[in-house]
This record gives structure tokens, C-alpha cells and sequence, in this order.
């Protein structure tokens, strides 16, 4: 079987030492785990102009795309997804849950309490693990 490949993108939205996660609805793919809020990257757009527009449609804010921290490639059953995580730095607008069933500022040593994807777990690694290095 010939499985869909799906480009992704992920924003790491920080706030006081917080990163922002948000909860999957219900009737999607993975419904009810957390993720870091972004999505799929549509034909003849760049992976930074689909984060922004995901992050406007699903929470109402606009960002500015800074670094990418990771790329993680991950096979499900039906799909191969190749999720690209970025750091991002919010700069208007409020943000509301539109598409997700909740939104959460969370410590970055909390993330283990909450249930995440596979390809979301790699980036807390990643993301734990530069926490880590830098402050010994």
C-alpha cells in the first residue's frame, strides 16, 4: 500500500518559560492528544508561510517563524507524516482555542503528563534535552 505523505509544521510559542500546547478534536486523526499547534502544509506553500497560516486559523494569532528545531519523520498505519517544529515569537492577536478542544501554557517538564503524538514526543526530546545542555 501506497501511504499519503504529509508535510507538517509545529510552533513552539513561548510565554514566561511556558510553551503552548493544544488538545486534538474530536473526529480528527490522533483526536484527544495534545500537540504543539500548527498543521498540514498545503500545495505551493513554504513550511513557515503554513505555520502561519495554521496558527491564525487555529488559535487567531500571528507570528514571526524563527528557527527551525527539528524535523521528525514518523510512520502510522495509513500515513508517513514529516513533522518540521519551529520556534515562534507571537506578535498579535489573542489566542482562542478555534480549532482544538483546549489550550494549555505548560512547563516544559510537565510535558511527560500529557499524552502526545509519537512525532510531538521527539520534539519535547529535543526540546528537554537543549534545556539540559544549556543550563549546566
Amino acid at each position: 500500500m501506497n501511504k499519503p505523505h504529509l508535510e507538517v509544521t509545529a510552533g513552539l510559542i513561548w510565554k514566561q518559560g511556558k510553551v503552548l500546547i493544544t488538545k486534538r478534536p474530536v473526529g480528527t486523526h490522533m483526536q484527544g492528544y495534545w500537540e504543539f499547534p500548527g498543521g498540514k502544509k498545503e500545495q505551493g506553500e513554504t513550511l513557515e508561510q503554513c505555520l502561519r497560516r495554521e496558527l491564525v486559523e487555529e488559535l487567531g494569532i500571528e507570528v514571526e517563524v524563527l528557527e527551525q528545531i527539528a524535523k521528525v519523520c514518523h510512520e502510522y498505519k495509513d500515513r508517513v507524516i514529516v513533522l518540521h517544529a519551529f520556534t515562534c515569537k507571537a506578535l498579535k492577536g489573542q489566542i482562542v482555542a478555534r480549532e482544538c478542544q483546549e489550550i494549555r501554557w505548560v512547563n516544559p517538564e510537565r510535558l511527560h503528563d500529557y499524552s502526545f503524538p509519537p512525532p510531538d514526543m521527539e520534539i519535547i526530546h529535543k526540546i528537554l534535552g537543549k534545556r539540559v545542555e544549556t543550563s549546566s
